[in-house]
């Protein structure tokens, strides 16, 4: 059986608005409606993988819908390598931290920049060099916790000058 240039886009095209469970299914299905040789072709003229087109068929066949392990990837947190490593981050974070001067905000402001919060885990804490994540990293972390590594500023008294009258030259 041949497929025509229309019928393959018509197929690529649905197949690729599609994704995980779904797309196996509609591909599954549609090489049993092409019968016999079916994978083989749609392997050939689709570019279709047999192995995801087998998947589908076993989930069509069984009527179960195989999950997919998407979380499991990619790399894990610091906090999952080092579970003290926040808590210990608060502990040398919050003698340095202070609130918003002006109180606007429940925002914390320290004086330590990621770097120096990264120094002071390797001399205070004894983390190796090697095992803690990068500046800027911590940084990130220091974000979530809720620290805001800024200069402290001031707060700055409102002068009590008396308004200019308008006889008094400028």
């Amino acid at each position: 059986m041949e497929l025509t240039e229309e019928v393959k886009a018509l197929l690529l095209n649905t197949a690729k608005d599609l994704r995980g469970s779904a797309r196996r299914r509609f591909m599954a299905r549609t090489v049993q409606a092409l019968g016999g040789g079916g994978q083989r072709l749609a392997e050939r003229e689709l570019g279709w993988n047999r192995g995801t087109i087998r998947k589908g068929m076993h989930e069509v066949e069984r009527g179960i819908e195989c999950v997919d392990g998407f979380v499991l990837r990619g790399r894990k947190r610091s906090e999952d390598h080092l579970p003290n490593l926040l808590h210990d981050i608060t502990a040398i974070v919050d003698g340095q931290s202070q609130a918003d001067p002006q109180f606007r905000t429940t925002r914390l402001y320290t004086r330590l920049t990621a770097a120096e919060v990264r120094r002071q885990l390797i001399g205070q804490k004894g983390y190796a060099d090697e095992q803690l994540p990068t500046a800027e990293t911590i940084a990130t972390k220091l974000n979530e916790l809720g620290y805001y590594p800024q200069t402290v500023a001031k707060s700055q008294p409102q002068k009590n000058s008396p308004r200019p009258m308008p006889s008094l030259p400028k």
